[in-house]
């Protein structure tokens, strides 16, 4: 399941407002959990094995964090700003994990826009459901007609 709120592509810093807020969602499956294991090179169990997950404090396997980080950056690089986006610096906080099958959402909102530098201040949220499973803040540079 992808959504998107806008068409993908590039938003140049003069069409840039503060508030404005686009999304991603997608369903974290065995598939992206697996396709990211092996990207990552992260194989931990809490990951990867029910029966050691089990015995967790969460009680079942997690997905990893940076995916919902992911798709972060995916709704920076392809939608706000989108396109020739140069990121600065993301600091994320993990609050709630997400399981197999989750369907998370990112979220990304302009808090601060600096024209004469480029660089434009975003909230970024990931949630399932109700339940936020991440947040945190990104600066980025964004990019300029011509």
């Amino acid at each position: 399941m992808r959504g998107h709120s806008h068409p993908v592509g590039t938003m140049f810093i003069d069409e840039l407002e503060v508030g404005m807020s686009r999304f991603l969602e997608k369903k974290i499956d065995d598939e992206v959990i697996h396709a990211f294991a092996v990207l990552s090179s992260d194989h931990n169990p809490i990951h990867m094995d029910e029966e050691y997950a089990t015995d967790t404090p969460f009680n079942g396997r997690i997905a990893h964090g940076m995916i919902g980080a992911g798709l972060i950056s995916a709704v920076i690089g392809e939608q706000l700003p989108g396109h020739g986006t140069i990121y600065l610096k993301q600091d994320l906080k993990f609050t709630a994990p997400v399981r197999p099958d989750d369907i998370v959402r990112a979220v990304v909102t302009i808090h601060d826009i600096d024209i004469r530098t480029r660089r434009v201040g975003l909230d970024c949220t990931c949630t399932v459901g109700d339940t936020v499973v991440i947040t945190g803040k990104a600066l980025v540079l964004a990019p300029r007609r011509g």
